[in-house]
C-alpha cells in the first residue's frame, strides 16, 4: 500500500504498554496531526522510525514527530537516517536536522544575527577542567549540557561550590561528546521560557513553559507547567527571523526564547527535528502545518 505521509515516532509510543499521562499526551497530538493530513485527503499512517518491517520507498514522506529516543542510539538513528533519506522526502530535510541535532548550529544563527544565550562550547578530548571554565568566563552560577542530547540528558547545574562534585561526569562525557557551557539565566526561573511554533515560517502559537518550584529545568518530564501565551509582536518577530536566518526554511519549528540576564530576548533552542508542538492546545494550527505538507507534496 502506497502512503502519502508517514509520521514518525519512537518504538516505546508505537507500542506503548503503559498509557500514562505523557503516553497519552504523546499519541494525542500524533492523532491530531493525522487527522488534519487526513482531512486533506492524505494517507496517513504512525510508525516508530525504527521499524524493520516498513518499506519506507513506499511513502510521498516522512514527518519527524516524537522520535524521543534517536539520542539513545545515535549511531543507528544516523545510518537510517542516511538510507531513508534516499527513498522518500523527509519533513523537515536531512540537511537542516542533521544541522539541527548539534547544538553547534548556536553559532550559525548567532552569525546570521539571531540573539542566543551566550554559549561556551567545549571540544570533544578537551583537557580543560570545569574550574579552569569557571575562572576564565567569571560565571558565578552554569549551566552544562551535552551538544547532542535531549530531555535535559546530562544537563547539570553548577555554582562555584558545587564544580568539583562534577569533574568527574564532565572529565568522562568530554572524551566522547562535545558539551556547552552558559551562564545560569535566572529569568527563565522567574518568567519561564516561551515556545514559539513557527510553520512555514509563519508564527502560528505559543506556550509558557515553567519550572517546579525548586527546580531550574522547564521540560515537564521533571515537574514543569505549560500555560497558554499570548506573545508580543517583538516576540513574534524574533521567532520567525530566527526560522528565516537558517540555511533553509523548515516546514516546522518550534523557537524557544527567553529574557536573558540583561533583558534582552534570547534563543534559548531551536528545534527542528522532533520538537512538542503542543497541538492539543490549539489543534487548529495542525492544519496550517497540514497544508503546508500537502503543498510540497504537489512539488514532487
Amino acid at each position: 500500500m502506497k502512503y502519502d505521509v508517514v509520521i514518525l515516532t519512537d518504538q516505546k509510543h508505537a507500542y506503548p504498554s503503559n498509557i500514562d499521562n505523557y503516553t497519552k499526551n504523546v499519541i494525542t497530538e500524533d492523532a491530531i496531526v493525522a487527522n488534519a493530513l487526513g482531512k486533506l485527503g492524505l494517507k496517513v499512517i504512525r510508525l516508530a522510525w525504527s521499524d524493520a518491517h516498513f518499506d519506507w520507498s513506499t511513502t510521498k514522506a516522512v514527518l519527524f514527530r516524537t522520535t524521543w529516543d534517536y539520542f539513545d542510539d545515535f549511531s543507528r538513528f544516523s545510518n537510517w537516517l542516511n538510507k531513508v533519506s534516499k527513498q522518500t522526502m523527509l519533513i523537515n530535510s536531512e540537511a537542516i536536522i542533521r544541522w539541527n541535532l548539534d547544538k553547534h548550529y548556536l553559532k550559525d544563527l548567532e552569525q546570521n544575527g539571531v540573539h542566543i544565550a551566550e554559549t561556551h562550547f567545549i571540544e570533544r578530548g578537551s583537557t580543560d577542567t570545569l574550574e579552569a571554565l569557571h575562572e576564565q568566563s567569571s560565571w558565578q552560577e552554569t549551566v552544562l549540557k551535552p551538544c547532542v542530547s535531549g530531555a535535559a540528558r546530562h544537563t547539570y547545574k553548577l555554582n562555584t561550590e558545587t564544580v568539583a562534585q562534577h569533574e568527574s561526569i564532565f572529565k568522562s562525557l568530554i572524551k566522547t561528546e562535545a558539551m556547552m557551557l552558559q551562564p545560569f539565566q535566572h529569568r527563565i526561573v522567574s518568567e519561564g521560557e516561551i515556545s514559539m511554533m513557527v510553520f512555514n515560517g509563519q508564527f502560528t502559537h505559543a506556550i509558557l513553559k515553567k519550572a517546579k518550584a525548586g527546580d531550574f529545568r522547564v521540560q515537564d518530564d521533571f515537574g514543569g507547567s505549560v500555560h497558554d501565551y499570548s506573545p508580543t509582536l517583538k516576540e513574534i518577530e524574533f521567532a520567525e527571523n530566527t526560522v528565516r536566518a537558517c540555511a533553509e526554511l523548515p516546514l516546522y519549528a518550534r523557537v524557544d526564547i527567553f529574557n536573558d540576564n540583561d533583558g534582552e530576548i534570547a534563543l534559548a533552542e531551536l528545534e527542528l527535528v522532533e520538537p512538542e508542538l503542543w497541538f492539543r492546545h490549539h489543534p487548529d494550527s495542525a492544519l496550517i502545518l497540514a497544508d503546508a505538507i500537502k503543498e510540497r507534496l504537489s512539488l514532487l
